[in-house]
Order: structure tokens, then sequence, then C-alpha cells
């Protein structure tokens, strides 16, 4: 029986392609199956497909291509067909490392059916300099693609239309796309500027919020039929980190604001925000909200709070802690006390008076950790059968070598003339029963033990585990990165502890009377 040989189509379709017929995913299949039935290798062939529908090509962070990626790396894949080089990938330096020297690695054929391009022509190289031209034209094409997008877009701003699908709270879209006042939320965006201008800080404001009913601004989209933020967590309490963005948006006073950021890297989806002399600001792009007069004394009286907070402190549950009720993040204040963000709002809320002192939380912590470490792990008796597991494995693996060296004596008896056909056949046909059984049997031991030598593996991890926080005075910020994910206060300083080993220590539960 013939070994199969894998053919992979890879697809993409991007998103400037939809209006491109020729493009669409039927007919670039069409396309490479009939290059994939013309090779002498289609009667013994597989042909499996992978699609990315709607991924640029500008890099290679999309789930069919990973996918067939990993598949190559496992020798799975002996041949890739694409319609042409810009499907597979428009960044010339890393197509060209796949199909230069991934793919010849693992004897991976690539077929690049417009450019008439196929690697099993070629030894050593990509196909000359025709085919590096194409790569740099699609890479070309990208980017200029990119820049009309942005120009386009760019231009429809300044026209006064808002790109983006949600208007921020206290704007609406009009029905030439243009931003506009929504009259129902304006006016409480003018009062949260006006509080700040009187010198109240953004945690008095979010109070006088909710002490006032107003809906916070996910509530208020949910309202108005537009249900894109779960709000089940709020409340109905507006967060401080929301208040003082609003009181920082520009476009409150009219002026519409592009890039603030920029990616981290080409081809990378991580952004970090650009200094604001770097900004394209848009004056006058739709109707203000607020003046800016208001707008600079509100930002002036609220700096007075915010800026001292600007600082990070460093202290070792950083990221750790939550609420149990609401289950946001808490901020710790003054260095001292871990609170809830709804902590002071109202005592109808479940999440009032939570609070935390920090030295006695990370004591807490520390020892309620301990305390679930202290079981014995039974290390010795998984090493003992881990060696008992061993000895069965070289025993079959004997046995398997016993069975192969009478199949080749026999060969030789039978060669030699000592024994005649029928015999040789009739005693092969026994060794050939007893091999295939043999080879299960020993199949079946060697994965146990594979399964025994992981499971020791993580006895050995659990003990210097052990030994590492029963070694401690405190607790550490090894500890608590290697240990811990989160820790969860509840009403009446309960405390409950979620483990990162949870599953692999044998903790069913955690948790502590603080």
């Amino acid at each position: 029986m013939h070994k199969k040989y894998v053919i992979a189509l890879y697809i993409r379709l991007s998103v400037e392609d939809f209006k491109t017929e020729s493009l669409s995913i039927p007919n670039q299949k069409l396309i490479l199956r009939e290059k994939a039935m013309s090779l002498p290798e289609w009667d013994i062939g597989e042909v499996l497909e992978f699609v990315d529908n709607g991924h640029t090509g500008t890099n290679f962070e999309r789930p069919a291509v990973q996918e067939l990626l990993t598949m190559v790396q496992a020798g799975k894949i002996d041949c890739i067909i694409v319609k042409d080089l810009s499907r597979f990938g428009r960044n010339s330096i890393e197509t060209g490392y796949f199909i230069e020297r991934v793919f010849p690695l693992y004897h991976t054929r690539f077929i690049s059916v417009s450019d008439d391009f196929d690697t099993a022509n070629f030894k050593g190289d990509t196909g000359g300099i025709d085919v590096a031209f194409k790569y740099l034209i699609s890479e070309c094409y990208s980017r200029d693609m990119s820049m009309k997008t942005k120009s386009a877009k760019y231009a429809k701003m300044r026209r006064g239309e808002y790109q983006s699908v949600i208007c921020p709270y206290g704007y609406r879209k009009s029905a030439d796309g243009r931003m506009e006042p929504d009259e129902d939320a304006a006016g409480i965006v003018r009062q949260i500027f006006e509080w700040a201008a009187d010198g109240n800080t953004a945690a008095e404001i979010t109070r006088k919020l909710y002490a006032m009913n107003i809906p916070t601004p996910g509530e208020y989209r949910k309202s108005k039929g537009k249900d894109h933020y779960n709000v089940s967590r709020t409340h109905g309490v507006w967060s401080s980190s929301t208040v003082l963005r609003m009181l920082e948006d520009q476009r409150y006073i009219g002026t519409y604001v592009i890039g603030k950021r920029k990616v981290r890297e080409i081809g990378s989806r991580r952004v970090q925000l650009k200094d604001e002399s770097e900004w394209f600001k848009i004056p006058d792009h739709h109707p203000a909200i607020v003046s800016m007069e208001l707008f600079e004394k509100a930002n002036a009286s609220i700096r007075r709070f915010s800026l001292p907070n600007k600082k990070r402190r460093d202290y070792l549950l950083r990221g750790k802690v939550f609420c149990g009720c609401c289950d946001h993040a808490m901020s710790l204040r003054n260095g001292a006390w871990f609170y809830c963000r709804h902590s002071e709002v109202a005592k109808e809320l479940p999440c009032y008076g939570v609070k935390v002192k920090m030295s006695e939380l990370e004591q807490v912590v520390f020892d309620t950790t301990r305390a679930q470490m202290g079981p014995a792990l039974g290390i010795d008796s998984s090493k003992d059968k881990l060696d008992l597991q061993t000895i069965q494995q070289a025993e079959h693996e004997e046995k398997l070598h016993s069975i192969q060296d009478s199949k080749r004596q026999l060969y030789e008896q039978y060669a030699l003339g000592e024994i005649d056909l029928e015999t040789y056949q009739e005693r092969k046909a026994v060794y050939d029963a007893e091999l295939v059984q043999a080879k299960n049997v020993h199949a079946a031991i060697t994965a146990q033990t594979k399964q025994i030598q992981s499971d020791y593996e993580a006895k050995l991890k659990q003990r210097e585990i052990v030994r590492e926080v029963g070694s401690a005075d405190t607790l550490t910020q090894a500890l608590i990165d290697r240990l811990i994910s989160k820790v969860y206060i509840f009403p009446g300083n309960r405390i409950e502890i979620e483990y990162v080993t949870q599953d692999f220590l044998g903790i069913d539960e955690s948790g502590k009377e603080a």
C-alpha cells in the first residue's frame, strides 16, 4: 500500500478581495484543485483545505496558515498549493524564509499557480530574480493599499464624518454619518465637567451620579438598543476611570483626534500611546458639548487629585486582588488598603465596605498557601511505580527483539535449504502473528510508561514547590507569580485564593478568614 501524498490547498480572502469575483474562495478552490489534479501524485493524494477568510497577508498571524505550518513541522504535508504568492504572504522576507528555508527542511513542495512557480523545479533557491520581484511587488501593494485606506479615512474625517461604530457618551450619529450631541446624555456630560471644575474628585462624581440614578454609559447604550457591553458587573455605578477618560476627551470640545496610538512593530496588533505632540487633531470637527474654558478648568482641577497617583507603585499582589461580589480588580489606596470600586458608593450595594489591609492580606495568602501544600505528596511510591514500569517495558522490548531474531533465523534456514517453502510459510505466519501481538503490547506499555514518567516529574515539581514555600519566611514575588492566580475579597473579610497550580496540587477548595 502506497503512502498517501498530502496536498494542502491554502486559500486567503482579504477584506479588499470581497469585491473581486476572481479572488473569491470558490474560484480559488477551483484553480487549486485543477492544479492538484494535474500532479502525478494525485492518484495517491489526499487533499486538505486551509482557508483564512478576511485576514491580512502582511503577517502570518492567521489561524489557517498557523495550522498549516504546524502540520508542515509535524511532517504531515507533502505539497502546498496557492493561487499566487500574495495569497500566502505579502511580507517578502517572511515568505521567502518559509519557501527557501522551512519547507525544504521538511521536504514540502510549494507551488504558486499564477506565478508558475514550483520548488520542485529549483535546487537550493526560491526560483530566481523574477520571484523575488514578485515578493517585493506584493509587499509594496500591501503598503500602498494601507496608505490609500488611511488617506481616504482621514479625508472623510476632515469632512466631519465619524468613522467609529460607537460615538462617545453624549453624542450620536446623524443621518449623514456625522457626530451630533445626544441631548439626553449631553446634559450629564456638562454636569460632570462642572462638578470637576468645582473641585470634586472622580470618586465623588461617581457617587453623585449613582445618587441621582444616572445610567452608566453602557446601561444608557443598552437602553437605546445598542447592547455592546456587559453591564451586569457595574451595579449601576460609574467608575472613576470612566469619569477621568471623559474629562480628558477632547471630542467634547469639538476636536477630533487621530493617530494617538501606534503599533509597536510591523505586523503586530500591540499598540502604544504616542506623545500628544504627534497626534493629528481636527478642530471644529463636530459641535462641542462643553466650552474650552470649562474643559480646561475641569482638567486643571482634576489633575490636582490625579497627578500624585500617576506614579506606579510596586507591591506583591499587583493585579491579583479582585472583589468577590463584582469581579472587578481592586485598587490600592495610600499604599495600605485594597478597595473595591463600589465600596464607598452606597450601602445597598453588595460591594459596599469591601476592603482589606494589604499587609494582613499578604500574611493570610502566605499562611493559607503553606497550609494547602503541607500534605505528603507520595513521591517515593511514584518512583517505585516508574521503576517497575521501566523494567516491564524492557522485558517486552527484549521479547519483541527475540521474535524478530527468530524470523531472521527462519529465513536463513529457508535460504540455506534446511526447510522447504511450505514449512517456512507456516512458521513465518506464526511469528508474524506473535510479532503483531508483541508490538501492540509494547505500544501500550510504552504509553503507560510515558504517563507514569510524566506523573513522576509532576510530583518532583510539586515537592520543589512545597520545599520552596516551606523554606520561605514571608510571601515573595516569585512565589506569587508561580502559585497565585487571583485573590477574591468578600464582605465580612472572607478571602478565597485561586491557585495557578490548583489542579496540579490537587486542591479542591481554597480560602481563609482574614
